[in-house]
């Protein structure tokens, strides 16, 4: 049983920057990610990173704006997000699972930290 919790949530300036972490409990490795809802939609995809922090992936909509990386000396997922936008408003949320490969989905969730960008 892994347990996540995510902090660095905010409300920020368009253009700000805002850095989320997880914190893992456990020793075992997992592949991390970051998901998020926004107000009214699905939740979506935006980073992934697997155990060692070799491989990352991040949606086309956060690519070149939004950072994964981990710290396993520390049990902790980063999420660093620069030139926010409002549309980056959402619910962001921890998730956790074994393997790294897409076949495999996540089996541990963070209960989700806000973050608000206004125009």
């Amino acid at each position: 049983q892994v347990q996540l919790v995510e902090s660095g949530g905010g409300l920020v300036q368009a253009g700000g920057s805002l850095r989320l972490s997880c914190a893992a409990s456990g020793r075992s490795r997992y592949a991390m990610a970051w998901f998020r809802q926004p107000p009214g939609l699905e939740r979506e995809f935006v980073a992934d990173i697997n155990a060692g922090g070799g491989l990352t992936r991040h949606a086309d909509s956060v690519k070149g704006r939004f950072t994964i990386s981990r710290d396993n000396a520390k049990n902790t997922v980063y999420l660093q997000m620069n030139s926010l936008k409002p549309e980056d408003t959402a619910v962001y949320y921890c998730a956790a699972k074994a393997y790294y490969s897409i076949q495999y989905s996540y089996d541990y969730w963070g209960q989700g930290t806000q973050v608000t960008v206004s125009s």
